[in-house]
């Protein structure tokens, strides 16, 4: 079971004050990190500058990037261990996926006709 690969949502908060081209370099830090560690980006939801719920480092705003990885084992400990000592990311956190999180909605069409018989 520890071998087993496992879906990871993986957000990083960035230093607002980096240029495209280290918002860039940083993304490209990630992916290494996540490659040379064994695992595979699934998708990068860039949320760009948004205000931070509670100041960091004197700061109220930071860049968001959400990654969906797939990990396994250790994985997850040694990448956010990594992009801790990086100067520019203010925060990370790697959270596991768990299927109950996930809410099925119905469908607007179906709402409509069901409220209508």
């Amino acid at each position: 079971m520890p071998n087993e690969a496992a879906k990871y949502d993986l957000n990083v908060i960035l230093d607002p004050s980096l240029s495209e081209q280290q918002v860039q370099a940083e993304k490209d830090a990630v992916a290494l990190h996540v490659e040379r560690a064994g695992g595979e980006v699934l998708q990068l939801d860039e949320w760009g500058m948004r205000r931070l719920a509670y100041p960091i480092r004197k700061g109220n705003e930071g860049y968001y990037l959400i990654y969906r990885l797939r990990l396994s084992g250790e994985t997850p400990k040694t990448i956010e261990a990594a992009l801790r000592q990086r100067d520019n990311v203010m925060r990370v956190l790697v959270v596991r996926e768990r299927p109950e999180w996930k809410t099925k909605k119905e469908p607007k069409a179906e709402g409509k006709a069901s409220a209508a018989a």
